[in-house]
């Protein structure tokens, strides 16, 4: 039991110095927790062992999963059902774009270029599609987006490009069984009937010091999770979709997501977000740098090229259509959930994972370092927010062009 206590603290002390680190260098907390899992089990695991970090432990691996999904619902909560009714010609086309132009690109050269088997270049081609909800949802968080119009589009975006990657890896290598037909009736009709559930159910017992909206939401959760896991898919797919449909209940209510947001960014995504960089195999790119840097630049190449002129398209012009199409770029969970899923059904071998997943840890900390050291549209931010960043991030804000 000790060893379980002092690895605990441990990550809890990684998470401590990836805050510090993320202050220091100016860049959001999520991406400097990447780093520092990349670095810690680079480093632990010369001076330990490479278990030392214990980052496939069962209850960090619960912790970090529970990180995703709690992360996930509470972004599709904050998406806001006017804004996204507003802007679905916008969220479809940017979605759409950032989806099937990596898709395609990263499955062509991997098969092409890197003269991989169909398979393994059709499984590159879904884990590159992806826009990072985890990511982009963490970030505009941490700079105020979250409370604009602007970051309610992109959020949007991300779901629309996500939903082409889950329904990609569901029809190219997911058998459709009785499972699955199950899993798929029971989230409609759940998806169906939850808001007004849930509203009566908080209206009639909630409010109280027992945290029951919490119990609900994460009996929700957990429970539509494993009837995915069950039905062969991940338990992190459905914990968007109940964001989304309960925004109109769970995303009004401040006190309720600033408690959830508490529970989540304190405890959990340090777990997630460390464990997702921890992953990252510096030796097997040192072993093959040229596949790395082949697979970073087809996805962002081909993420940006349609992405950004799509972005243009919609009027967003100057740092305020680059900022969005760099967001749209990151990639983190169903990147290396799709990864994962290819390892274990023997569709990718270890060293084709440990590349995919590096292409994609690599995806969510550089389009965003970028985007938010040099083309931050400030401007766009709540007037308090502003002047919150305005210390935090160094430029006056007046010194900002659009």
């Amino acid at each position: 039991m000790e060893q379980v206590w002092f690895v605990a603290a441990l990550w809890l002390l990684l998470a401590l110095i990836a805050v510090l680190v993320a202050n220091w260098l100016r860049v959001s907390t999520a991406l400097s927790e990447i780093v520092v899992g990349t670095v810690a089990q680079l480093a632990i695991g010369a001076l330990a062992g490479g278990e030392a970090l214990g980052a496939k432990a069962p209850w960090i691996t619960f912790l970090a999963g529970t990180g995703a999904i709690v992360l996930t619902f509470l972004a599709g909560a904050e998406l806001d059902p006017d804004v996204f009714r507003a802007k679905w010609k916008e969220s479809s086309a940017v979605g759409l774009v950032g989806f099937f132009g990596p898709f395609f690109g990263a499955a062509l050269v991997a098969h092409y270029i890197l003269h991989w088997a169909w398979r393994p270049s059709w499984l590159a081609g879904v884990a590159l599609s992806t826009t990072s909800v985890a990511v982009v949802y963490a970030v505009m968080l941490e700079l105020g987006f979250n409370r604009t119009t602007y970051g309610k589009a992109i959020l949007a975006a991300c779901f629309i490009n996500d939903l082409g990657t889950v329904l990609a890896l569901g029809l190219i290598f997911s058998p459709f069984t009785r499972k699955t037909l199950i899993f798929v009736v029971v989230s409609i009709v759940l998806f169906l009937i939850l808001p007004s559930i849930t509203s009566r159910f908080f209206e009639r017992y909630g409010g109280r010091v027992s945290e029951l909206e919490t119990k609900y939401l994460l009996f929700l959760l957990f429970g539509l999770g494993s009837l995915a896991v069950w039905s062969g898919s991940e338990a992190v797919l459905p914990a968007y979709i109940i964001g989304m449909v309960l925004a109109g209940t769970v995303g009004k209510d401040h006190l309720l997501v600033r408690r959830l947001r508490t529970l989540t960014f304190g405890l959990l995504t340090p777990f997630y977000f460390i464990r997702a960089g921890s992953f990252v195999s510096i030796p097997v790119l040192i072993a093959a740098p040229l596949v790395f840097v082949t697979l970073f630049f087809t996805k962002m190449i081909t993420k940006l090229a349609g992405v950004l002129p799509t972005v243009r398209a919609f009027g967003y012009s100057g740092h305020d259509g680059i900022y969005y199409s760099l967001m749209m770029s990151t990639g983190l969970t169903f990147g290396t959930i799709s990864a994962l899923f290819g390892l274990n059904h023997g569709i990718i071998d270890q060293g084709q994972y440990s590349q995919l997943v590096a292409t994609v840890i690599a995806s969510a900390v550089i389009p965003t370092a970028i985007a938010n050291a040099r083309f931050m549209p400030r401007h766009l931010l709540p007037e308090k927010e502003r002047e919150l960043r305005e210390s935090a991030y160094g430029e006056p804000v007046g010194e900002i062009e659009s």
